[in-house]
């Protein structure tokens, strides 16, 4: 018999979750897309592709593509801070 504590559900969760998500750029992105970009921006836009450090963020409108290319100084290091490496170096933005 263990006499280790009991975890709490929702530590064992995370850690399963964390062993289950992918580990590709995009997939990492995904995840602290929100946090990076604020919550305005999230609710009108999402990374959908990634490929050699270029981000595809599909914004639900044209000014929000635009307004986005505007921020790409700024956003482009809150995404590889929170990724914790240089992975991103350009982002792209469409409408769709």
């Amino acid at each position: 018999m263990s006499n280790a504590a009991p975890r709490l559900l929702a530590t064992a969760l995370e850690q399963l979750t964390s062993s289950l998500a992918p580990t590709t750029t995009l997939a990492r992105v995904q995840a602290t897309w929100e946090r990076a970009a604020g919550p305005a921006v999230a609710a009108a836009a999402r990374p959908t592709a990634e490929r050699d450090g270029v981000l595809t963020v599909t914004c639900s409108a044209a000014v929000w593509a635009h307004e986005l290319s505007l921020m790409a100084g700024e956003l482009i290091p809150r995404l590889n801070d929170a990724l914790g490496r240089d992975a991103i170096r350009e982002l792209r933005c469409r409408t769709g």
